[in-house]
């Protein structure tokens, strides 16, 4: 079984930005930075046959490159149950429309519907009892967060992996968006 997800990559220079809050806030395991995406469609554990028709889905997928940025911080999760911090990306037409056309490319493929809202966002830490006000102050020291705008070149089919000290991820296959 494979366990896969379709996101956009980051430039390094805003990954290095990134990470230049992390491990500020207690009670939190911060991603390394090379883990740092925005995901478009997570797809869990399927099969490799299935895995081949999604690959195909995606590669028939035409789309514009655009651009993005950043702009402040939020999290998932209220209060005491608080599980992830995260990193706001502004929404934007060509990036809603983008998630749009791979979720229909996973669709044709055999993948069932997503059920959860598309919220763009770069997780930076992994919340666990988090105390809610060193949460909400974190959050409000970095609410000027501003990064960008950077290109969007691509998307990529990564593959997860499961560790302890927090998940690898893999590119499998990098979808080139039209210039």
């Amino acid at each position: 079984m494979l366990r896969l997800f379709v996101a956009l990559s980051l430039p390094e220079a805003v990954r290095a930005q990134l990470n230049g809050i992390a491990g500020r806030l207690s009670a939190a395991r911060w991603l390394d930075r090379d883990s740092y995406h925005i995901t478009l469609r997570f797809i869990g554990e399927i099969d490799g046959g299935l895995a081949g028709d999604l690959a195909d889905e995606l590669a028939g997928l035409d789309g514009r490159g655009f651009e993005l940025s950043l702009a402040g911080l939020g999290h998932f999760g209220d209060g005491p149950k608080a599980r992830a911090l995260w990193a706001r990306v502004e929404k934007t037409e060509p990036l809603l429309r983008l998630q749009q056309k791979v979720e229909q490319a996973l669709r044709r493929a055999g993948c069932k519907p997503e059920r959860r809202r598309f919220t763009p966002h770069v997780t930076l830490a992994r919340l666990y009892n988090t105390p809610p006000d060193a949460l909400y102050s974190f959050i409000l020291r970095h609410s000027l967060l501003r990064l960008g705008p950077f290109p969007v070149k691509d998307f990529v089919l990564y593959r997860s992996f499961l560790r302890g000290e927090g998940a690898l991820y893999r590119a499998e296959a990098v979808y080139p968006l039209a210039a």
